[in-house]
């Protein structure tokens, strides 16, 4: 290791102070980063690429400057280009894609003088709720090796729960960001749809599902990283709104909330008394915050929506396996699998499940009329043994439906474009994370921030300088 042995025990604002204060370099902060890197990554296999010599000559050759200056950082790996490094999305069709130039996101993290370090790991394609990638193999759980990190964001999960760096860049398309911080006790903020730039350039993924921000062990690291991502692009075809101030970690949440709580799956899936005893235990600490809590639940079709995302999601991967054109040896089963699928439907099913995805934003947009928020467990289940989700499957109807009954809270705000985090606040018997979801209306990061903050504040999840 380096010469600072706190390093864990900072987050990434009080990093940027340490800086700022001219109590650290940005060089001292690196070399211990790249230690712990280098230390832990043989085990967890979290991060996949690396730029170690050309950050640290570029922070000699001149002192970094923004919000987060000297602070390191990691992208994961799917869908977010970065100047001289592979963008593989995990997949062996695009292991020689090496982007030339940086995306306006990362434009936006460098600006803030954050310091990237590498890239991490990703199922292929971002298919799997557990990071396990023929390209690149496993990356187990940190808490337990015999378990999953979660998906798609395991990597930069497991590189932030180990404390390689106090934050790392993640993206969403059904979970992926609050899947693994559920897994590995962090963080996980899923910003409302379009609010932050995609890493690729394009204005949407996967029919509107996806969405980028970070994982993260403190609250006010997200609300600060939110500050230099967020903003609109020239051109985007539709906006969430500007914020009149910027995004913040303070526990100030408005008298009166409302928060509904629903613990069993919107389509009947099994959730397991684990994930369910942690909402029930979190309930009497909302209402220490003068929260109203009550049973409640959207009325959504549920059914519907998880066939919708068949539709969407298998016909897009179709559209890229064929774009693409490399040999179907460049992919694993599953997508070969997806993609084979996603054949059979017609234009008219894509136009059906778009307009189910606009009826149910409208549904839950009526909720949160009533509602404030909306509480339910993360997952379905504590972290799973690795190899229980496999993309080693050419069924994907079968690998689709064990893969949602895991996640049936999550996708409902990538398909309605409504902001959602899961919160580390429990610990299953097993000693194993358990996340809290707490859902808003569209354009509520702010309420979601607040809420968290003063959680975070009664009941701190990570001691911090």
């Amino acid at each position: 290791m380096g010469n600072f042995k706190e390093y864990g025990e900072y987050d990434a604002t009080s990093l940027a102070q340490l800086v700022a204060d001219g109590e650290l370099s940005t060089l001292d902060i690196l070399d211990e980063a790249i230690d712990r890197i280098e230390t832990f990554n043989p085990t967890l296999n979290a991060v996949v690429a690396t730029c170690f010599d050309e950050v640290r000559d570029a922070a000699r050759r001149k002192q970094p400057s923004g919000p987060l200056a000297g602070v390191p950082f990691l992208v994961k790996d799917l869908n977010t280009f970065l100047s001289g490094l592979p963008a593989t999305n995990g997949c062996q069709a695009f292991q020689s894609r090496i982007p030339t130039t940086d995306s306006v996101l990362i434009k936006r993290y460098k600006s803030s003088g954050l310091q990237i370090l590498g890239k991490t790991n990703t199922p292929e394609l971002g298919l799997n709720i557990s990071t396990e990638p023929a390209l690149f193999g496993v990356t187990p759980n940190p808490f337990d090796s015999s378990r999953s990190a979660g998906g798609s964001s395991g990597g930069s999960a497991a590189a932030v729960a180990c404390g390689m760096v106090p934050l790392a860049h993640a993206t969403d398309s059904g979970g992926s960001i609050r899947i693994p911080a559920s897994n590995c006790g962090l963080y996980g903020l899923k910003p409302s749809r379009i609010r932050v730039p995609l890493g690729h350039g394009d204005a949407e993924g996967l029919a509107g599902f996806s969405v980028g921000h970070a994982v993260t062990v403190s609250v006010r690291d997200s609300a600060l990283l939110l500050n230099v991502s967020a903003g609109p692009v020239a051109g985007d075809p539709y906006s969430v709104g500007a914020v009149e101030r910027a995004f913040h970690a303070k526990p100030d949440i408005p008298g009166g909330l409302r928060a509904a709580v629903w613990t069993s799956g919107f389509a009947d899936e099994y959730v397991s008394d684990v994930c369910k005893n942690g909402v029930r235990r979190t309930i009497p600490k909302l209402q220490e915050l003068g929260i109203h809590v009550e049973e409640a639940r959207p009325e959504i079709d549920a059914v519907g929506l998880r066939f919708a995302f068949d539709v969407l999601f298998s016909s897009n991967i179709n559209a890229l396996v064929n774009q693409v054109g490399h040999s179907r040896d460049h992919f694993e089963p599953l997508t070969l699998a997806c993609s084979n699928h996603g054949e059979r439907y017609k234009a008219a099913d894509y136009v059906a499940a778009v307009a189910l995805l606009h009826r149910t934003a409208r549904q839950l947009g009526s909720f949160f009329s009533r509602y404030d928020l909306l509480v339910t467990p993360t997952l379905a289940n504590e972290p799973l043994p690795l190899g229980k989700i496999s993309m080693q499957d050419d069924d994907w109807r079968g690998y689709l439906n064990r893969l949602l009954d895991e996640i049936p809270f999550t996708p409902l705000f990538n398909a309605t474009g409504c902001p959602a985090v899961s919160i580390p606040l429990e610990t299953g018997p097993t000693g194993l994370p358990v996340g809290i979801h707490i859902g808003a209306a569209f354009g509520c990061e702010q309420l979601l921030l607040s809420v968290s903050a003063a959680l975070e504040a009664q009941w701190p999840w990570h001691k911090r300088r």
